[in-house]
């Protein structure tokens, strides 16, 4: 891509999702070496993606002197016209939507006493979300493969690590999966703490699992450990009053280490905190219970009112954010490195605990040849084996979307933490079966 005299295009995948397509496409309009572009805006909403166009040809207008060329393709039958050329894909999709799919993955398993916070990484709702979501992401894989067969897919979509696990194992799109949690790790660790002032300069290694990545080191700027005091004032924390990441300061205190997403996520990644038998726990970890539904509710009432507010300001600017996205094209395009956290596979044993088809979030280097993973080595064992249990189930929900078959779901159930630790196998199976029915023609190829 390095000297080309072409246009650059970038083209979005799922771009009614508005503000977090301004952010990724401003970004670009914001970066002198992605600026003068083509951007490909796709989506099957016609009012979600004319919203879309319009406010980012006003941001387009409003702070981007080159002038980028904006043009929108509506429907399954001109997504492949949207690709055609593309240098750098994005994927923000989420198949299914609120209603009918997220409702349907909360509301069915609850009958079965498994309860949920967020439900798109892992237990049963991440485990469906994946599966109606990855022959979707198959779909428009094979046709990058046709059409712009050098374009680099940067995936945002979750659950984070069988999508990216999926499409990089059986397709030949070249990709990296992105997440907000590795940047804003440790700042929302040290912040809470009173330790601002170690902020500046710090240093740091993250790597595990997406959703489950371990903040392994962090320095201050002088080279000086932070953990000690870090877990002296977690424990305290946790021991004194209720705050919203009392699961994480706990995976400081019971394993020793802290890590990348939140907690109302982490909470239902194994089988320690949301127990029947234990209510207690969910007052005593504060952790919020149908978190998910509600954050949808809430953002469907509050776009009606940001969107109008948006999309009536004639004014309309962006200053670049934080998103990985324009630093990642930037980088590609100039050949300047640039430094990630990124989802790839674990080929040639990145982190020697895990199988070189697992998925990933280690420190990639990202130059104009690409995205170049870097090796981590073995985790401490307790952290590997608890990334372990979510990687056995992502590996299963994997192989499920790649036979098609229902007997393969019931296995990746039977391995997930939860699940396994409150229902039997016949109840996983029930449940299986009626989530299938539920979510009818999204879950339509598996038999």
């Amino acid at each position: 891509m390095k000297g080309e005299t072409v246009m650059l295009k970038i083209a979005f995948i799922g771009a009614g999702s508005t503000v977090f397509a301004r952010n990724v496409l401003g970004d670009v309009m914001c970066t002198e070496a992605l600026r003068q572009c083509e951007i490909a805006l796709y989506d099957i909403d016609a009012v979600r993606l004319q919203e879309s166009h319009h406010i980012l040809a006003t941001i387009n207008r409003n702070i981007n002197e080159d002038r980028a060329v904006i043009r929108d393709y509506l429907g399954v039958e001109n997504r492949k016209e949207a690709l055609r050329g593309a240098d750098f894909v994005v994927n923000a999709i989420q198949v299914g939507g609120y209603e009918p799919c997220t409702v349907i993955d909360f509301e069915i398993p609850k009958k079965y006493g498994i309860q949920q916070t967020i439900a798109d990484t892992l237990g049963i709702g991440g485990i469906m979300r994946a599966l109606r979501t990855i022959p979707v992401m198959e779909d428009f894989a094979h046709e990058m493969e046709e059409v712009c067969p050098n374009a680099l897919l940067l995936n945002y979509t979750n659950p984070m690590a069988m999508l990216t696990g999926y499409i990089s194992r059986y397709t030949n799109v070249k990709m990296v999966g992105l997440c907000h949690s590795v940047q804003v790790c440790s700042e929302y660790l040290l912040k809470p703490l009173g330790m601002e002032d170690k902020l500046e300069g710090r240093r740091e290694l993250i790597a595990g699992i997406n959703h489950m990545g371990w903040l392994l080191q962090i320095q201050d700027k002088d080279g000086n450990d932070l953990y000690p005091e870090i877990r002296r004032r977690a424990a305290q924390k946790n021991a004194s009053e209720k705050h919203w990441d009392m699961v994480r300061y706990d995976y400081i205190d019971k394993l020793g280490y802290y890590c990348t997403e939140s907690s109302e996520h982490n909470a239902e990644y194994n089988p320690f905190y949301i127990k029947p038998n234990y209510p207690e726990l969910i007052d005593r970890f504060n952790i919020p219970l149908d978190e998910y539904p509600r954050r949808c509710i809430n953002q469907i009432k509050g776009w009606k009112e940001m969107g109008e507010k948006l999309l009536s300001d004639p004014n309309l600017s962006h200053t670049r954010t934080r998103e990985y996205a324009s630093y990642i094209m930037e980088a590609v395009v100039t050949g300047k490195p640039y430094s990630i956290g990124g989802n790839v596979l674990n080929t040639g044993k990145l982190i020697e605990d895990f199988p070189e088809h697992a998925c990933v979030e280690v420190p990639c280097l990202v130059d104009g040849m690409g995205i170049h993973p870097t090796y981590v080595g073995s985790l401490p064992p307790v952290l590997a084996a608890m990334n372990m249990t979510n990687i056995n189930t992502q590996l299963l929900t994997i192989e499920a979307a790649r036979t098609r078959k229902k007997e393969d779901i019931l296995r990746a159930v039977m391995l997930e933490p939860r699940c396994a630790a409150i229902l039997s196998i016949d109840d996983m199976a029930k449940m299986v079966d009626e989530l299938l029915e539920a979510h009818g023609p999204y879950m339509a190829m598996y038999h």
